[in-house]
């Protein structure tokens, strides 16, 4: 039995933050049950610190690998085990000068802390460092930041265009992914996956060519998996006031608008073109959280994605902060509805604080969080609408923290709200927990300083324009030389598997269902959000409002590990029967009749590399434990290929951004 973290655990609870559970229990958050209408069997691991006694085990310690391919021979199973364990474990996955051994705690569990299954994992978080400004930087303080932050670059210089940047850029740091593929770097960080059709665009059009492109994203045609999407997932694109009226036919039929909202996430950074458009609707879906299933906002959370997130995703971040806080699922999610005058509630004007624009502890007090919150009164919430009631409007003086002014009238104060709003979100502070945020998605897991210094102040020059933050970010040598210092968690791990291998959004001839209630996309697509679920990993459904971490040491579990494999696996063999896929004996067209070369043909096509010595023998051990680079092999790998084609994706390779 797969035992897992709970699926609700606050991650400052497992971090041992206590200053920060102190907050939770006084806002209500300490139990997110009571907060979300999250499913009970919404299961996860989610991010955590490793548990070995939570870690699914076969014998000899390592966790099951499904095996479903005609070999069932004990001496077979093993092998492939080994062979996997080589792959992410032996073979490490060098993220700067630090070895992350992908799947380090597998056999042995040695580390540094001791020896054994209750051992301390080796780069887990330090709890007796106190928190910074936001969850990234506190997980990454420790030692667990030590190994990367010695290899990431200090300084760094800006050029006129991103080629010029790449092109100037040395990569210094160790890792086991190319150093000089500019194309592949820029692939990797910035798509969900890169698949054959990326990289043919960034090579026809140039990098800077395909980054102008990408940043005007209604110029790039919908594909056909989102034209799917926008037609099959019938909720996404419905108001408010239709839901309402149509709500008992779609309960009838299974049918939820929040349930919708998820999926629609899913297939548009599977099958979306416009790709650094959805990779920063993810990132604002982290920065600017508001969980998928609350209570109350079944019918108004995908319009929270669609008017607020989507709609400034690459606009000026003030406007989605200012339309954030208009929006009722915002309202409800952080209980401003019931804040009045007489009765406040700081959960907002916190969270507005703290998450949303300057970062935790960084230039407010309590007495700040106290009188935004009287500021904040009369925003609420009347039949899922947002309303401004002047009546519940506090009236008197307000400081927070350099923005002051009397609020001397009622009917004033919506226009005071929304100056105070803009304020936070062009505050300096705010221009560098932007930054760091974002060079900590895109770049690495403790950005240079030097990075970080250059998108604040562009941040701040161009009014919070987030293309124009990007361009600066993409401009600069540190982000072309930051190869190999991100992991994929695990839905990015997941997405990238399944572009990889160009998982098609139609049903196959002969597909057939007993639910005709929905079409088999989005029974698919319900397959994949359920397993996401299982990774703890689904796009919106951290219960809690800091959203998602973005570091590796977060994400860090053997159980998720094998479980992506797994995944990986069940996408190869077609196991995702609702979508189109290509038999893994058909990947290559005429494939080379000796082991060695298929493979490398392979690992080009699905991972853009060509691996070490080490890892083909690996993978060609899989096969059988003498077959060499010359061996001759079918289509087929001599029955195998479905076990190399999963390999190649347990690779540090894949699991590297």
């Amino acid at each position: 039995m797969n035992e897992r973290h709970d699926p609700y655990a606050d991650p400052y609870y497992e971090s041992g933050y206590e200053d920060q559970i102190g907050r939770y229990d006084r806002r209500g958050y300490g139990d997110p049950r009571g907060r979300s209408s999250m499913r009970a069997d919404r299961g996860g691991s989610g991010p955590h610190f490793y548990d070995p006694s939570a870690m699914p085990r076969g014998r000899g310690g390592l966790p099951d690998l499904d095996e479903d391919d005609g070999f069932d021979d004990e001496p077979s199973t093993w092998r492939r085990r080994a062979a996997m364990v080589a792959l992410g474990g032996g073979a490490a996955a060098l993220i700067g000068g630090g070895a992350y051994a992908v799947t380090q705690f597998f056999d042995k569990g040695a580390h540094p802390g001791g020896v054994g299954p209750d051992a301390p994992v080796s780069g887990a978080v330090d709890t007796t460092v106190p928190a910074y400004v936001d969850q990234n930087q506190s997980l990454m303080n420790g030692n667990a930041g030590l190994g990367i932050r010695k290899n990431t670059p200090t300084t760094g210089s800006s050029f006129g265009t991103p080629a010029d940047a790449a092109r100037s850029a040395v990569v210094k740091a160790n890792t086991v992914l190319p150093k000089k593929d500019s194309v592949r770097h820029l692939a990797s960080r910035l798509t969900f996956g890169p698949n054959g059709k990326v990289m043919s665009d960034i090579n026809k059009l140039g990098i800077n060519g395909w980054i102008d492109r990408q940043l005007k994203p209604e110029t790039i045609p919908l594909t056909r998996g989102e034209q799917k999407a926008d037609a099959e997932l019938v909720t996404w694109s419905m108001t408010y006031e239709q839901l309402k009226a149509q709500r008992d036919d779609l309960d009838k039929k299974g049918i939820r608008a929040d349930d919708q909202n998820v999926r629609y996430a899913i297939a548009k950074q599977l099958f979306s073109d416009r790709q650094i458009f959805e990779m920063m609707v993810d990132f604002f879906g982290d920065y600017l959280h508001v969980a998928a299933f609350h209570d109350g906002n079944e019918l108004i959370r995908a319009a929270f994605e669609r008017d607020v997130i989507r709609k400034y995703a690459l606009g000026n971040y003030v406007d989605m902060f200012v339309a954030a806080n208009r929006h009722p699922a915002l309202l409800r999610y952080l209980d401003q509805q019931g804040s009045t005058k007489d009765r406040i509630n700081e959960n907002l004007a916190r969270e507005n604080l703290e998450l949303y624009t300057v970062g935790a502890f960084n230039g407010y007090n309590e007495t700040d969080v106290r009188q935004a919150a009287m500021l904040q009164t009369g925003r609420s919430i009347r039949d899922n609408q947002y309303v401004y009631r002047p009546e519940q409007h506090y009236v008197g003086p307000v400081k927070i923290m350099g923005f002051a002014h009397p609020n001397g009238d009622a009917a004033a104060g919506e226009a005071v709200q929304e100056a105070y709003f803009r304020y936070l979100a062009l505050h300096p502070n705010t221009a560098r927990y932007m930054a760091q945020n974002l060079a900590t998605r895109f770049v690495s897991d403790v950005p240079p300083k030097t990075l970080v210094d250059a998108m604040a102040k562009t941040y701040i020059d161009k009014k919070s324009n987030i293309p124009a933050v990007l361009m600066t970010m993409l401009s600069r040598t540190e982000f072309w030389e930051s190869v190999g210092q991100k992991v994929r968690r695990p839905g990015e791990y997941l997405t990238a598997t399944y572009r990889a291998l160009e998982i098609g959004a139609e049903a196959p001839a002969g597909f057939t269902s007993n639910n005709t209630n929905v079409s088999p996309m989005v029974q698919g697509l319900g397959e994949i959000m359920r397993k996401l679920e299982e990774f703890g990993h689904a796009p919106m459904e951290l219960p809690t409002p800091n959203g998602y971490p973005d570091v590796y040491v977060a994400w860090t579990s053997a159980g998720t590990m094998v479980n992506q494999w797994n995944d990986a696996y069940t996408a190869i063999t077609g196991g995702r029967r609702q979508f189109t896929w290509t038999k893994p004996e058909a990947l290559i067209a005429n494939p080379p009749g000796t082991a060695g070369a298929y493979l490398d043909a392979l690992t080009k096509m699905l991972i853009n590399v060509t691996l070490d010595n080490d890892r083909r023998t690996a993978i060609l051990h899989i096969v059988s434990p003498t077959t060499t680079s010359t061996t001759p092999v079918d289509a087929t790998f001599n029955g195998a290929i479905a076990a190399v084609v999963r390999a190649i994706f347990a690779t540090p390779h894949h699991h590297l951004r």
